[in-house]
């Protein structure tokens, strides 16, 4: 049972709508897909997981913080004992000598394993401080078929993407009743996380400075064309009821902006497509509720 949902994280979702509208530096753009493809691997490991989860309390990006030590942990299984899983989309081929993680042109890379190391350490002095007694067993996850790791000792906690199947059928054996500690112990996890503002790690960015209209929903480009009714991305072919994709647009300009007030030149500036206010105001009714008059007229969010 999913206790703690998986969600895009709003550094990542800011990130996605600033890659459309700007140009982003090449360590911006970095950051950008490496959180791209890592909730992409996560919501494969999600998929691939399905199948088990009923048997257990799940618990999906945790933020949690011991001896003034913050730590993330991807995915947390709860019953008997507590399964720690890091998920990783890395591809390519890379390889191991002694404890020292290469890429296959000999750069080095950040050993996995000791940050998952440090996380299950922190988790279990966290577990203990709060009372209760329960194993902690950790897994690094390799999800992407395109994966390889040469050198790698027999012994190591990992699992690769063909080894998915058996990790799933041993969690399978492992289905036990879920007891009140359980379900406690995972309460006080999830009360505990932290909601961590991103705005301080944003690169700097302005509304005159951002592109204005429409992104399209799936590849996030602004190459997009509006009919009447219809949004078309020109890159993807996607096609979006108008309505939802102006809806989506707010969102995305109250995300970047949560101070600004939503006026209808505002909101029409910002989607750069609604020709005609009386047609802004009819989307914007239906969701939003109007407040204040004349000049100082804006929309707030429907309780």
């Amino acid at each position: 049972m999913i206790v703690k949902s998986r969600v895009e994280s709003l550094e990542l979702q800011i990130l996605r709508m600033l890659n459309a509208r700007m140009n982003l530096s090449p360590k911006e753009h970095s950051n950008y897909l490496y959180l791209e493809k890592g909730y992409e691997g996560e919501v494969i490991f999600d998929h691939w997981m399905e199948e088990v989860e009923k048997g257990f309390l799940v618990l999906n990006d945790l933020l949690l913080e011991h001896g003034n030590t913050k730590f993330q942990i991807d995915s947390l299984f709860l019953s008997q004992i507590i399964h720690m899983f890091e998920v990783k989309n890395m591809e390519g081929d890379y390889y191991i000598e002694g404890d020292r993680w290469y890429t296959n042109t000999g750069a080095e890379i950040k050993n996995p394993l000791i940050q998952m190391e440090r996380a299950e350490s922190l988790l279990r002095r966290m577990v203990r401080e709060l009372g209760y007694n329960i194993n902690i067993e950790s897994t690094l996850v390799f999800v992407n078929p395109n994966f390889y790791l040469y050198q790698a000792p027999r012994n190591l906690p990992i699992i690769f993407p063909n080894q998915i199947p058996r990790l799933l059928r041993n969690l399978q054996k492992q289905f036990a009743p879920i007891k009140n500690t359980h379900t406690n112990l995972a309460e006080r996890l999830v009360s505990l996380h932290i909601h961590e503002s991103p705005y301080n790690r944003l690169p700097e960015y302005s509304y005159d400075r951002l592109e204005k209209g429409i992104t399209c929903s799936h590849c996030h480009t602004m190459n997009t064309t509006v009919t009447r009714k219809t949004l078309i991305c020109n890159s993807c072919g996607r096609r979006e009821n108008i309505h939802q994709a102006v809806l989506r647009s707010i969102r995305d300009l109250q995300l970047l902006f949560p101070e600004e007030e939503l006026t209808v030149n505002k909101i029409q500036g910002w989607c750069n497509s609604i020709k005609t206010k009386k047609a802004m105001r009819n989307i914007l009714s239906e969701s939003f509720t109007l407040s204040g008059y004349g000049r100082s007229a804006h929309y707030i969010n429907k309780e």
